[in-house]
């Protein structure tokens, strides 16, 4: 059983705990984002008059049922747990507003419309991050607000990990057994790497502690925000040798969206490297792709797009826009190159932290991509000239 399959196995027990028990239902008067109601309550999600808003994990739907009713917000309110869901339908689901939903959270963030904004009550960290958080992303419209808390140290005072796996936690029943969960329990410098790798902007991160005396309990709420345009990063200023002013950028382009990978250097990067001596613009891109992904493709297959022309402190820089669509084999690691980490993003949301060069060529290829970058010229080839090139 996966972590998150024993997640909703406890959940459910503990939904079928409070039916059984009879276990009242408050009306929530705002968000209890910590530990006795404390945080900032409903204002940091902004006005919410008719926009469109997910509930993650809501348990028993309280938060999103005064959303709907108080704010007139329009709540898809998902959890995975059938018991938790019975006890939200058998209270609110005749509610206008609000939708209640039995399903696993990234299967639903994968079928939905974006929403104008997400937030999740302690349950991020059920999910595996690696999982959810693209997800998260991809279902968050340009310029949209997500709200969330994670346990940063438990009531015995067991503080967060630097590491990426989940760690047994203690769910407390009233006047029942304790339930055993796991939790993905990690420091928020690590919370903010995985959201900005996933393309999301943190704004601030919240500590709230528990008022009693003795509770060591403590959590942090993350207000991030998905980028209404991508910024890039710049690249440096040192000279390249001499047959490095040349250079290809490589768009890979399938259903999935296109291929990016992340440079040690912390940059977000396409596939393309510089034009060694005696190569064609096509074999180049054949030769960077093989050697950074694994994938192969044929010069045949290299539709090259033009030339962008820019500058780096003194030296000119030309590179070559190119896009494949026909290749070979599936992306992954390549012994000592210093991009890894390949994966698909869908056009609609590219992460920040473009390598520079990647977003000029992206905007080369498509102008309407959203993504802030230092002007370039590019001259597009004629389709003739093109193909004599390939």
């Amino acid at each position: 059983m996966t972590p998150e399959e024993s997640n909703t196995e406890a959940w459910t027990v503990y939904g079928h705990h409070h039916v059984q028990r009879g276990t009242p239902l408050p009306e929530a008067e705002g968000i209890d984002w910590g530990p006795g109601a404390t945080g900032p309550g409903d204002a940091i999600l902004g006005d919410l008059d008719g926009r469109r808003v997910l509930d993650l994990g809501c348990g028993p739907a309280r938060h999103a049922a005064h959303l709907a009713r108080d704010h007139g917000a329009l709540v898809d309110a998902v959890d995975s747990s059938p018991t938790q869901i019975q006890r939200a339908r058998t209270r609110y689901g005749q509610m206008p507003g609000l939708n209640v939903v039995l399903a696993d959270a990234v299967d639903h963030l994968h079928t939905v419309t974006p929403y104008d904004v997400i937030y999740s009550v302690h349950s991020v960290p059920y999910i595996d991050p690696h999982r959810l958080l693209p997800a998260l992303s991809t279902a968050l419209k340009p310029g949209g607000r997500l709200c969330f808390t994670v346990l940063h140290t438990n009531s015995h005072g067991n503080g967060p990990s630097t590491a990426l796996v989940p760690r047994p936690e203690t769910l407390r029943l009233a006047d029942g057994p304790e339930l055993t969960v796991q939790m993905w329990v990690l420091t928020p410098e690590l919370w903010e790497d995985l959201l900005v790798q996933y393309g999301l902007r943190v704004e601030s991160v919240t500590v709230l502690d528990a008022p009693e005396e003795g509770n060591r309990a403590s959590y942090r709420l993350f207000q991030v925000r998905r980028p209404a345009r991508v910024n890039s990063r710049p690249r440096t200023t040192r000279p390249p040798a001499a047959h490095a002013a040349l250079g290809v950028g490589i768009i890979v382009s399938g259903p999935d969206g296109v291929l990016l990978g992340q440079h040690r250097c912390r940059t977000v990067e396409l596939p393309g490297g510089t034009v060694e001596p005696g190569e064609s613009l096509s074999e180049a891109v054949v030769r960077e792709l093989a050697e950074e992904t694994g994938l192969m493709a044929l010069p045949a297959d290299v539709h090259l797009l033009g030339t962008l022309v820019d500058h780096v402190g003194e030296v000119v820089r030309i590179t070559v826009p190119a896009v494949v669509t026909t290749w070979q084999g599936t992306p992954g690691d390549q012994p000592d190159e210093s991009v890894t980490g390949w994966r698909w993003w869908p056009l609609d949301a590219l992460p920040s932290g473009l390598f520079e060069c990647s977003a000029q060529v992206l905007t080369a290829w498509r102008p309407d991509l959203p993504i802030d970058h230092p002007t370039a010229h590019f001259t597009p080839f004629a389709e003739t000239a093109n193909a004599a090139a390939e």
